[in-house]
């Protein structure tokens, strides 16, 4: 079984989509590394997600939770979505700029 599993996560692996943006201009996008962030998080591997894309694992979260929220009604749950949708914006944004300082838009 764990032959399988670990022939799905690289055929997945083979078929990830490519960026526009990337194909277009030739470097990364504020979004490059989601897909292969998002693998590893699958995977299991929370360092490496974080390594190649941090705000995934908070972008689940608020995935989740907003299901849960629309489900529930949670007493604060619009206003925790909304911090939450703040502070991957700026991860985003944060991340980025690091990509650019560090030379690490080409790869």
């Amino acid at each position: 079984m764990a032959q399988q599993h670990n022939g799905f996560f690289n055929w997945l692996n083979h078929h990830l989509f490519t960026c526009p943006f990337k194909a277009q201009f030739g470097f990364d996008c504020p979004g490059c590394g989601l897909q292969r962030s998002g693998m590893a998080l699958l995977q299991g591997d929370f360092i490496e997600s974080f390594k190649l894309y941090p705000p995934t694992i908070l972008m689940v979260f608020l995935g989740f939770y907003t299901i849960f929220h629309l489900k529930f009604d949670f007493k604060f749950g619009a206003l925790i979505i909304k911090s939450t949708f703040i502070a991957i914006a700026v991860i985003v944004v944060i991340n980025y700029i690091y990509k650019i300082y560090n030379h690490q838009l080409i790869s």
